[in-house]
């Protein structure tokens, strides 16, 4: 049976624990064994504490044993990406300047996975400070591609992407500003989801009016993501910007059974595009994957379109909140230590430094604008459609593409537009998995709804995935 859990989704995992099939023990052995097994090859789990998973797997066998009420996700092992405060764990950005910082409180997404029932085994790798979408630092290397160990597995959530690949765990959080749950979902033949502002709340201590970077999840299929946002979304009396739901956490239905509709989109209006009708250089195998998507979609009943919303303000707004970001999180640990930073980081936040008040107006002008147009758009249509990434899995070697189709990238970003112009929209996105390419790598699709409409995003993208079933490849390891 062990092998075969390896692949069992995190709802029947979960079932099979609170039926008494499994007991969260074995989970967590097979679990483990597994990390042993394929993370030498793949450097995607990065810190491990076997002893207090033990410690937590007797608790839950234990609350099993005596008929307790318990969380859907009871005795399932999880580990988290290293950006993710975990209370007594080592969580350290990536960044030789946090090496051996153990936080002594949980982030909201974690408390909220453990009050569900996960059993925290460990945490995934990140680039520094999470910054790009490749996945390496001083700390602790570079975590590879499960289906090609020469490529990258993407990032910042890579280590996350990579373990679900590998069968380690079939679901994991993570988080994404500039593409960083879509982009490794895109490179690992899985699925990621960037909802909506305020579906997991900002907090206090940290900037509760946060909006670029989100919390998120990655799994195997669109199901277990669903799954995942029941139990993690819900409003939060640090968080002012709160999306509050009907019912709390745990009782968001809508969520849960937002994979449970049959793959039919009669109906759905699709605006279709794989490069922004140019606007994106891509590469052609990228484009002939994601291309034959519409195909798909309509035989789904989906009427699709070739119109797109007019994303010119798109640019500045990321850029501009990127950088004030960066500041506001790093600004201290860059006056301190620049030494001791990548120069991409670096980059970004004198970025921030020099920006002036007249700039800043101009990027929250140019947010009113978009925002403007996102919502004219979805009057006609449901769903936008395009890549998720521009180019297949790259070298591990290097940091990030610099050329595509022979145009000039001007910084470790330009690679990743297709992902940064819809984050600066606010809209929620999914990648899912689209078809490979003919060396066998993945390929991703990008899905984006209008704000707030995270569910009926998860619906389309389920109707997608039971169509091709593109989820269901492995690589061999």
């Amino acid at each position: 049976m062990s092998a075969e859990m390896l692949w069992w989704s995190t709802r029947e995992l979960a079932a099979r624990i609170a039926a008494k099939e499994v007991s969260a023990r074995e989970a967590l052995q097979v679990h483990l064994d597994r990390i042993d097994a394929v993370n030498p090859a793949l450097n995607a789990v990065v810190t491990r504490d076997d002893e207090a998973a033990f410690a937590q797997t007797e608790a839950a066998d234990s609350a099993t044993a005596r008929g307790e009420s318990f969380g859907p996700l009871h005795g399932v092992p999880m580990t988290h990406k290293d950006t993710h405060d975990t209370a007594g764990m080592r969580t350290t950005w990536g960044s030789p300047l946090m090496a051996d910082r153990v936080p002594e409180s949980d982030a909201v997404i974690i408390a909220r996975l453990k009050d569900a029932g996960i059993t925290t085994s460990g945490k995934t790798n990140v680039p520094e400070f999470a910054a790009g979408s490749h996945t390496f630092n001083e700390v602790f290397g570079t975590t590879v591609n499960p289906y090609d160990r020469t490529k990258s597995a993407s990032g910042s959530s890579g280590g996350v992407g990579a373990v679900l690949a590998a069968g380690i765990q079939a679901s994991g959080d993570g988080s994404d500003m500039g593409g960083s749950l879509r982009s490794p979902a895109s490179f690992n033949n899985v699925v990621g989801l960037r909802p909506s502002n305020g579906r997991i709340p900002h907090t206090a201590p940290g900037n509760p009016y946060a909006w670029l970077g989100q919390s998120g999840f990655m799994a195997r299929t669109v199901s277990d993501v669903a799954l995942l946002m029941s139990v993690a979304s819900g409003p939060h009396p640090s968080a002012p910007t709160s999306i509050h739901e009907s019912g709390g956490v745990f009782d968001l239905p809508e969520f849960a059974r937002a994979a449970d509709h049959s793959p039919d989109l009669t109906g759905l209006r699709v605006g279709f595009s794989p490069d922004l009708d140019g606007l994106l250089p891509v590469e052609a195998e990228v484009k002939d994957i994601v291309a034959s998507t519409a195909q798909v979609l309509s035989g789904l009943g989906a009427q699709v379109d070739a119109e797109i919303p007019n994303l010119t303000d798109a640019d500045e707004v990321f850029d501009v909140r990127r950088a004030l970001d960066f500041v506001g999180s790093w600004g201290g640990l860059y006056e301190a230590h620049p030494e001791q930073i990548k120069g991409s980081v670096r980059w970004n936040i004198r970025m921030g430094l020099e920006l002036t008040g007249a700039e800043v107006v101009a990027a929250e002008s140019a947010r009113t604008r978009l925002h403007g147009e996102i919502d004219r758009y979805f009057v006609g249509h449901d769903v936008l459609v395009l890549t998720t990434c521009q180019v297949l899995p790259f070298d591990a070697d290097i940091e990030y593409p610099t050329q595509i189709n022979g145009v000039q990238l001007e910084n470790y970003l330009d690679w990743m537009r297709a992902l940064c112009l819809i984050s600066a929209t606010g809209c929620p996105a999914i990648s899912v998995p689209a078809g490979f390419s003919v060396s066998g790598l993945p390929v991703g699709v990008q899905i984006v709804a209008k704000p707030g409409a995270d569910v009926e995003l998860l619906r389309v993208a389920h109707a997608f995935e039971s169509a091709t079933g593109h989820h269901r490849r492995r690589p061999e390891l």
